[in-house]
């Protein structure tokens, strides 16, 4: 499960990347500098979805859903293989 501090980490990465700052990121995606700063430090636990959107839209970043767990196997899985 991707949780907000997994995509706050990738979009620090990304805006790195293409030379952004924090202030310049909030600017073109219409949010606050302060949230930006927040979301990329984890200390951000909550952030609205069209906060989030706007954010990966600047940075050519999309969310993808896929079906939970995706055939990965689970904990109890890999438990049961190194028992056997």
């Amino acid at each position: 499960m991707m949780d907000l501090s997994t995509i706050g980490a990738r979009i620090a990465t990304q805006r790195r990347s293409l030379g952004l700052t924090q202030a310049r990121l909030a600017a073109r995606a219409g949010v606050s500098r302060a949230t930006v700063t927040a979301l990329e430090t984890e200390a951000q636990r909550e952030l609205g979805f069209n906060k989030v959107m706007a954010i990966l839209t600047v940075l050519n970043l999309d969310l993808c859903l896929t079906d939970a767990n995706a055939g990965r196997p689970t904990l109890e899985d890999l438990q049961r293989e190194s028992r056997s």
